[in-house]
Order: structure tokens, then C-alpha cells, then sequence
């Protein structure tokens, strides 16, 4: 039995349910898990409370990004503060910035090809991790959904946590962040070739488990 670690890949938009998926398949199958997009939102967090913007001095901020990862998994992601929709925009333009990409994508590969607590393999939830970071993944899903069904569930969210917002606005913002997720020069937000395209758009979470299941249990090492 090969001692190389089992690693599903999952990439896709803000709100298209991703989150979630990696989070059970990750307990389905005993796996460790990474969400990179929270790396991503710990830089933009030490960014914003700074008061710099980034572009200003892109090195210093790699450097960050590289003392925030393992701090941030150490911490088990749970950090206050990193879940707010003004760290989430933040974050979109933090990860444009190659500086910063290439100081987290060692980290997220290490994670991969080595899991913390012995652990048997990964899931790792980002952006770009089939295409980028893990390009050689057995699993890779990439997990969508209509931008104005992606934006209802992001407003619910919102307000679930007591967050005043109008569709409109989250609608907006969902759309400027899609543009600069799919339109950066550094690791746009693409499908590998050679991931399964999952759109929960008329799904919900339990179906999109299902569908990712009986794509994963085709592929070797998991079938």
C-alpha cells in the first residue's frame, strides 16, 4: 500500500458552497484540513490593521504572510475577526498580490504532501489548488453556482450573524470579487482540466456530498 498521502483539491467562488463540502469530506474520510482562503484573510486582517495598503510594500507583507500561515494553523484557522465581509474583500486583493501567493504556496504544498498529526491525507479548499498548488491531485472539484444564487446565501449569512446588508450591495461586492478572483495575473480562479465541475446552484448540501462522493469513489486512491 502506497504510504503517499490521499489529497482531494477543492477550488471555486465565494458562496458556491465549498466550505462546507471540504469540511465533510475531510471528516468522511479521516483527512486533515486546510482552508487556504482563511491564510489569505489572515494576511488581509494584519493588513487592514496596519492601515497600509498592501501594494505598498509587497515584500514585507510576503513575509507576513509566511509568520501568518503557521500561526494561523496553530490556531486551528479560528482567529477573530477573519470572517468578516471586510476581511473577505480585503483578502481578494491581498491574494492578487504574487508576492504574497508565492510566500503561502510552499506552506499549502507542505500541508499537502506532509498532513499535521500523522494524518493519512488533506483536503485543502482555496482558489487555486488544482490548478496551482496541488496540480497533481487525484481529486480535484471545483464547486460553483450562479453569482445571484451565490449572492441570496452570502446575504442570509450575513444576516443570520445579525450583519446589516441589502441584496444589492452583497450582489456588487460578490461580482467586483469574482472579477478580481478570475482576473488576476497571479493564480486566477480557473477549473483544472481535469477537476469535476460541481453547480450547487439547485442543490443543497447533503446533493452536492452525494455528487462529490460518487465522483471521488471513482478515482484512484479512494475507489
Amino acid at each position: 500500500m502506497s504510504n503517499t498521502p490521499k489529497l482531494i483539491a477543492i477550488d471555486g467562488p465565494a458562496a458556491a458552497g465549498k466550505g462546507t463540502l471540504a469540511k465533510r469530506l475531510a471528516a468522511h474520510f479521516d483527512l486533515q484540513l486546510l482552508d487556504t482562503g482563511l491564510l489569505y484573510r489572515g494576511v488581509a486582517r494584519k493588513v487592514l490593521d496596519a492601515g497600509v495598503e498592501v501594494a505598498d510594500n509587497p515584500e514585507a507583507y510576503a513575509k507576513i504572510a509566511g509568520e501568518t500561515a503557521r500561526g494561523l494553523v496553530a490556531a486551528d484557522l479560528e482567529v477573530d475577526g477573519l470572517r468578516t465581509d471586510e476581511t473577505a474583500q480585503a483578502a481578494s486583493r491581498v491574494s492578487a498580490v504574487p508576492e504574497v501567493r508565492a510566500a503561502l504556496l510552499a506552506f499549502q504544498r507542505d500541508f499537502a504532501d506532509t498532513p499535521p498529526y500523522d494524518g493519512k491525507g488533506a483536503v485543502l479548499d482555496g482558489r487555486d489548488i488544482g490548478t496551482v498548488v496541488c496540480p497533481d491531485a487525484p481529486v480535484k472539484l471545483f464547486i460553483t453556482a450562479s453569482t445571484e444564487v451565490r449572492a441570496k446565501r452570502r446575504l442570509k449569512e450575513l444576516q443570520d450573524r445579525g450583519v446589516e446588508a441589502i441584496y444589492a450591495g452583497v450582489l456588487e461586492d460578490m461580482q467586483q470579487r469574482d472579477a478580481r478572483d478570475q482576473g488576476r495575473d497571479a493564480s486566477p480562479l480557473v477549473p483544472a482540466e481535469d477537476s469535476f465541475l460541481l453547480d450547487t446552484s439547485d442543490l443543497d448540501a447533503d446533493q452536492a456530498f452525494t455528487s462529490a462522493l460518487e465522483f471521488i469513489a471513482s478515482r484512484e486512491p479512494f475507489g
